[in-house]
């Protein structure tokens, strides 16, 4: 049987087994990158030694609040420095960050600071007006930190403490309350789904460290990158990239309103040297105008997610100083899953052909097991760039599961694989490529957008019999909501009135961009044919 038969005392102990955290990045980060710039914002210069104090303050200040291991801890907050440190100081103190979308409606944050069950949240005082809406006739609110933003001259509101206030209350030497078990929750991202609610997406301590430890591995990252915030850290925490950078001794430089002139700003003054972003992002610097523009001297790297990329697109950004890399995830997987891996024979193909190359949707990157495409038995589809099947995820860069819905976690996880609900082919060598969306989601500027969720606002419209929202496509998101409606007898509206109404109940990528006014195609059943009306309204 061989030597290793008998494992009489081979066991785990303190010495050979640590649960993985991402926590340990920033430790390690504060001793041997002490001096090394960490944060960027503006002025605002913090190097690792000043970082990991602020998280120890942070975590100290909201233990004193009453924040206990297991509690969430929430934000409300855009690209800033008191956004990475809430990614280590929350968790350092034992609770679950969950970090909310800053564009939606009072009525969904609302939903996702109580069902999540949030202590504390800390909120930009630009969002203050929203927090204060969301958590109004509660009986057990959550604490709310302000935090104004110095670089945007913010006025302190003087009705809640201040984070800086906090953290001059907190222990710098505050012992980070360190996982016992890699399996314990970490984060709670709200994803919008295919329904008017959001679904809690519980993140665990080892599935971030790997999703981070893997994406230095895919972009090719080396010591000292200089990483440009575009992806919102409500965002899939920012596709783990706040966790990732500390183990490169990387510097995140913080942009809080995404124009190309602060992108351009960033890379040509700030120097730097990677972002990531959906497709509207490589639109915003592609029409940049010349006033716009700075140059530079070096080739920036962008992961580009959030909808398929033209290949127009991604042929007009290269020329400009940016190498494109597509990836594909969701929420359900940590963000980025997926890589369009770059083969030495790519490079010969002509323009047209590697322009369409990297608009793939990609192979499995490091830290999943399994991504693959299967039909409806679950059957692995035949490598033909034609049969169509959903895309299916396997690894430790899968979620725990949907946060107090075990039937939707059961659901998802059917067959030993996390069902992303996106339909795609693959590609004789493997490459996997999104055909379309499944159940009707809409893409628009990274965000998704529940089709059900507008089709159920414009329905409470007293003018309106029934309603039906598709995607558009759109040169700068990628796709917009577009709404055909049938009016009910007698009845009147028109379509600024359908979309004002819209724009007073959803947050404005929600809104539709467009209502038509029509009969809608339905099977013999009554049921909607949005295919054909998917055909109209990209002729629009």
């Amino acid at each position: 049987m061989g030597w290793l038969a008998d494992e009489t005392g081979l066991e785990k102990c303190a010495a050979n087994h640590v649960p993985l955290t991402p926590l340990s990045s920033l430790k390690r980060a504060a001793d041997i990158f002490a001096a090394r710039e960490a944060l960027v914002h503006g002025a605002t210069r913090r190097t690792y030694a000043d970082y990991a104090e602020r998280v120890s303050r942070l975590a100290s200040g909201l233990a004193g609040l009453g924040v206990r291991p297991g509690d969430v801890v929430a934000t409300l907050l855009p690209n800033l420095p008191a956004h990475a440190e809430a990614h280590f100081g929350v968790p350092a103190c034992g609770a679950i960050l969950n970090a909310i979308n800053i564009r939606l409606d009072v009525d969904t944050v609302a939903y996702i600071l109580e069902h999540g069950g949030a202590k504390a949240v800390l909120v930009d005082t630009a969002f203050l007006p929203l927090a204060e809406a969301a958590i109004e006739g509660r009986t057990d609110p959550p604490v709310i930190i302000e935090v104004p933003d110095n670089e945007a001259r913010h006025v302190p509101s003087g009705r809640h403490q201040l984070y800086e206030d906090l953290l001059a209350k907190g222990d710098p030497a505050f012992d980070w309350v360190m996982p016992q078990d890699e399996w314990e929750s970490l984060a709670l991202n709200y994803t919008s789904g295919t329904t008017g609610r959001p679904k809690g997406v519980v993140y665990h301590h080892r599935g971030a460290y790997l999703a981070a430890m893997g994406q230095v591995i895919s972009w090719r990252l080396t010591l000292y990158p200089r990483y440009l915030t575009i992806v919102p850290m409500f965002h899939c925490n920012a596709w783990c990239h706040p966790w990732m950078l500390p183990l490169l001794g990387g510097t995140m430089v913080c942009l809080r309103d995404i124009t190309a002139p602060g992108i351009y700003h960033a890379i040509a003054r700030e120097g730097a040297t990677h972002f990531g972003g959906a497709p509207i992002v490589l639109n915003t610097i592609i029409n940049a105008k010349e006033s716009e523009r700075l140059p530079f001297d070096h080739v920036v790297e962008v992961f580009t997610a959030g909808a398929p990329p033209a290949a127009a697109t991604l042929a007009a950004i290269e020329p400009l100083g940016f190498n494109v890399t597509q990836v594909y995830g969701l929420t359900e997987t940590y963000g980025p899953a997926t890589e369009c891996t770059w083969h030495d024979g790519f490079d010969s193909l002509p323009p047209d052909e590697r322009a369409a190359v990297k608009a793939r949707t990609g192979v499995a990157m490091p830290f999943m097991e399994d991504v693959t495409v299967t039909d409806e038995n679950m059957t692995p589809i035949p490598r033909d760039a034609q049969t169509l099947g959903e895309i299916m995820h396997r690894g430790n860069g899968v979620m725990k599961g949907y946060y107090r819905n075990p039937e939707a976690t059961r659901k998802a996880f059917e067959g030993g694989y996390f069902h992303s609900g996106d339909i795609a082919y693959r590609h004789p060598d493997g490459y996997i490529k999104i055909a379309d969306r499944a159940k009707d989601i809409i893409i628009s500027g990274g965000e998704n957008v529940s089709s059900v969720e507008v089709e159920g606002v414009l329905m409470q419209h007293p003018a309106v019999l029934l309603a039906a929202v598709v995607a558009r496509p759109d040169a700068k998101w990628g796709e917009v909501p577009c709404a055909f409606v049938e009016v009910k007898d007698g009845a009147t509206a028109d379509e600024a009135e359908l979309i004002a109404f819209c724009r007073a109940r959803l947050a404005g990528f929600k809104t539709p961009k467009r209502v038509l006014f029509q009969e809608l195609p339905k099977t013999s059943t009554g049921k909607i044919q949005k295919f054909e009306l998917r055909t109209t309204a990209a002729k629009l």
